[in-house]
């Protein structure tokens, strides 16, 4: 072993670092709880970790041992508890799993804090069921109690870095105004109180941790840090975002297929996909509003890549008793040589959080990893994990891994700075 090598084997065994979700105890972020502790305790391999292949192996990213997880949320549970729930309702952990993840669970479920409610939208704030939810804050007061709990995770674990994550459920689709094109016009709206909505909760969570100068990550479709003023100000602090909705089931497969259809060039007149599932998030989505933010996302990609827009249809509905077996049926109806018109079917069934959780991971060691080597602003190269990929125009699935690939060849060998707190 080199003893390169060797160094960097000792400065990640030291390092610790936190993972702080928000919408912690929803599916998304249990499974995330359970699958770093079945990693780090040895119970599972790292199938389904993209940061796990041969390609990422000399770089400097965290291993399971280095982290600690907390988040925000605003129902009264404990990732023991929704887990449990997850396990009986839909079979995707096993009894001995839990049993042997049950320690961490209990030590991280002490770090979950109350999230804001702030212009959630009617249906994520009925499944709030937290006692005293602050509900009438400015979003200045938002974002500094957002700050107090993250910095006091950081101090108590006595973290080098802190990387935030929002697994949360989608929000109603949250139009931007002039006052959202530039961060001192912003920043100096934020401490009044109003009765129309100057940010959503996304972007409270999303502006505290910009503010630190902390690495931020949005794997849902709202709005999160996706505005000039966010960015401009996440330059401004040096801090890394990247987003949004990460790309884990039927849109994964658009941005795989369609590819094969521009380069053979065959034409595809109609694309149908029909989605079903019965998570918490399936509930919320059953809100057209909600709705209509997850079916933009979805329904982009097929005209980037293709060069033109065929007839397009997206549907998601809410089927209870699917829990978290999300599946997703598609008709795509083409045309080749002579006219001839040609189908293509595919059915996907696939457990949505088994799906996100191992991408949540990827995309928090990876940001951890820029924050280290420096970078701020928008972190384009991690374009392949999301469906509406920030600063990025590209969907075709293979040239954005390109993009990751690229990226991790430059970044091998080079040195790597500790984070220092920001105030």
């Amino acid at each position: 072993m080199s003893a390169q090598r060797s160094a960097h084997q000792i400065s990640t065994s030291r390092r610790r670092v936190g993972l702080w979700l928000i919408g912690a105890l929803g599916g998304v972020g249990t499974t995330v709880a359970v699958g770093l502790s079945a990693w780090r305790r040895g119970l599972i391999d790292a199938t389904g970790l993209v940061t796990a292949l041969p390609l990422f192996r000399e770089l400097d990213l965290d291993a399971p041992e280095a982290f600690v997880l907390g988040g925000h949320d605003i129902r009264q549970t404990t990732w023991q508890q929704t887990a449990l729930e997850l396990h009986q309702r839909a079979g995707i952990f096993s009894s001995e799993l839990l049993a042997g993840c049950r320690e961490d669970l209990e030590a991280w479920s002490a770090n979950i804090r109350p999230g804001t409610l702030l212009h959630v939208g009617e249906t994520i704030a009925a499944l709030a069921d937290l006692p005293n939810l602050p509900c009438h804050e400015t979003p200045r007061q938002a974002i500094q109690r957002v700050q107090q709990d993250l910095q006091n995770f950081r101090q108590t674990h006595q973290l080098d870095q802190v990387v935030v994550v929002n697994v949360a459920s989608t929000e109603p689709p949250f139009s931007t105004t002039e006052v959202h094109q530039s961060w001192p016009r912003l920043a100096e709206r934020l401490a009044e109180r109003r009765t129309d909505a100057l940010l959503p909760a996304s972007s409270i969570y999303a502006l505290a941790t910009i503010e630190l100068g902390w690495p931020y990550v949005n794997f849902t479709p709202s709005l999160g840090a996706s505005f000039p003023a966010a960015i401009q100000f996440a330059e401004q602090q040096g801090a890394a975002v990247a987003g949004q909705d990460g790309k884990t089931g039927e849109t994964l497969l658009k941005t795989v297929l369609a590819p094969m259809f521009a380069h053979r060039h065959l034409r595809v007149l109609s694309w149908v996909g029909h989605n079903i599932f019965g998570n918490r998030d399936g509930l919320v989505l059953n809100d057209p509003r909600n709705k209509e933010s997850k079916i933009r996302t979805k329904d982009q990609v097929l005209a980037h890549i293709l060069g033109y827009k065929p007839q397009t249809l997206v549907s998601i509905e809410y089927i209870e008793s699917l829990d978290d077996w999300k599946t997703a049926w598609d008709h795509i109806h083409f045309q080749g040589f002579l006219g001839v018109k040609m189908i293509l079917q595919f059915i996907w069934q696939g457990c949505d959080s088994i799906l996100a959780a191992p991408l949540v991971i990827d995309l928090a060691r990876l940001a951890l990893l820029a924050q280290r080597r420096g970078e701020k602003g928008i972190l384009r190269h991690l374009a392949c994990f999301f469906k509406n990929p920030m600063g990025v125009q590209e969907h075709d699935f293979f040239r954005q891994f390109a993009m990751l690939e690229n990226y991790v060849t430059s970044a091998i060998g080079q040195p790597t700075r500790s984070a220092q707190p920001h105030n």
